[in-house]
This record gives structure tokens, sequence and C-alpha cells, in this order.
């Protein structure tokens, strides 16, 4: 069976990701989950680069987690720590996520069509070819890309939302960057990370990640494309040195 639909209406999430494993195991391909309210784990650690899963309704915390192929689409907001470790993948909400957005994140994509919470993209990292993305449309929390050892982030700031107005932007960053489509408030900044003007080379790289956003949630590209940007990124490989004694 090509396309399977599952309700999810009062049912625990245990006997529910149980269902949804026995699906994926048996080559289903499409699976529908509907009435999803809260039911955390989904999709964690599922193999399967031709599996997509639509979610229709609110998933609880830690969707993704550790998984490794597939394609999530979530139709309505997400809890906390979507694509927490993520090795492959894509994960598409069509609306807002909680904090911790891509945690430890090490490869796929994450787009959030609207705002996320606090920390997102703590810990993100690169794993030797593998570059982990996370693009937000609309606005991120305090402390966005802490510690932050590789990858990418985007905050956009569609519809007029500011895309980055509290601290703590890249607070211990090493690795990575992390591009803000407009100006960034110097006491945004964490500790150890620094801001530029996006540059020609820089902005080419970004581009075709904002244009399948775009694309994904039916956005015109062209006023993104043509803003100014600014990238944050590491002030040091151990930005944190000085904060250990050495005999």
């Amino acid at each position: 069976m090509s396309t399977v639909t599952i309700d999810a209406k009062n049912l625990h999430y245990t006997p529910l990701n149980q269902q949804i494993r026995q699906e994926v195991a048996r080559g289903t391909k499409d699976i529908v989950i509907n009435n999803v309210l809260g039911q955390r784990f989904i999709g964690d650690g599922l193999r399967g680069e031709d599996v997509t899963i639509t979610i229709n309704g609110v998933p609880g915390g830690d969707l993704a987690m550790f998984m490794s192929g597939p394609t999530i689409v979530v139709h309505g907001n997400a809890d906390h720590a979507p694509a927490n470790t993520m090795d492959k993948g894509r994960v598409v909400i069509h609306g807002s996520a909680g904090d911790a957005v891509a945690h430890s994140m090490r490869g796929g994509r994450i787009y959030v069509r609207d705002n996320i919470g606090y920390r997102g993209g703590i810990h993100m990292k690169r794993y030797l070819e593998k570059r982990p993305i996370l693009v937000v449309g609309g606005s991120a929390r305090a402390f966005l890309g802490e510690s932050m050892a590789g990858g990418i982030i985007i905050v956009l700031g569609i519809k007029g939302a500011r895309p980055i107005s509290e601290q703590g932007v890249g607070s211990g960053i090493h690795g990575g960057e992390i591009f803000v489509r407009g100006p960034v408030d110097d006491l945004c900044l964490g500790n150890g990370s620094r801001q530029a003007p996006v540059t020609e080379e820089q902005k080419e790289m970004i581009r075709p990640i904002i244009e399948d956003f775009a694309k994904t949630f039916g956005i015109d590209a062209g006023p993104l494309l043509a803003s100014e940007y600014t990238r944050i990124a590491a002030t040091s490989a151990r930005p944190f040195a000085n904060k250990y004694t050495w005999e």
C-alpha cells in the first residue's frame, strides 16, 4: 500500500509511533496523520528518503529526532526541538515552532514558515559532507545559534516581523553561519559572535536556499533576494578558551 491515513485523535504517542514504523517497514511511502495534538517523537529515527509523512495538527516535542531521509510536512504549529539531531531529510512546518528548533542537527533541512522560540539552532553542527540548514520565515527569539558548530541559519522576517530583536545571537558560536535579512543591533549579539554585511559570494550561496524556501510555501522570492542581509559568525574557533585553567 503506497498511502495510509492514520487518525491520531485520543491516541497515545507510543502506539501512534509504533503504527508509523510498521507502515514504513511494510513499504508505505506516504503516511497522512490527522488530528495530531501533542503526540511526541513522530518520525524519530526513521529511515527512507522516499517516505513522506504529512501531519495535520500540532505535533509534540522532538519531531523527526535522529531522522535520516524522510520528509515530514506539518500543517500547523510544532512544539519544542523539531529536527533534534536530525541526520538527513526535510521538515516543513506551515506555522510556528517552539524552543530549540534544530537542536544539534547535523544534516538535512528544516523550514519554519512563521516564528520560532528560544535557542533555535543550538549546537547545530556540520558532519562530513552534511550541512544542516534552518530557515525561519518570521522571527527568532533570544540565543539563536547558541554554541553553533556548523550549518546555516537564515531568518527572513517576512510580513513585517523583526527577524532578530533579542539578545544572545551566536553566543558561543564556533562554526557555521547565521544570515539575517536586514540589520542587526549589536546589542543582540552574544559573546563570541560578530556581524558583517553579506558579500555577493555569500548571497549567491544562500540564494538557492531562499528560493527553495519561498517555493515550498508559495512565497514570492523576489523581495527576499533583493534585500540586504547580515552575516553573523564566530570571532574564534575557541571563543571561551580564556575561561579555562591550563596547567
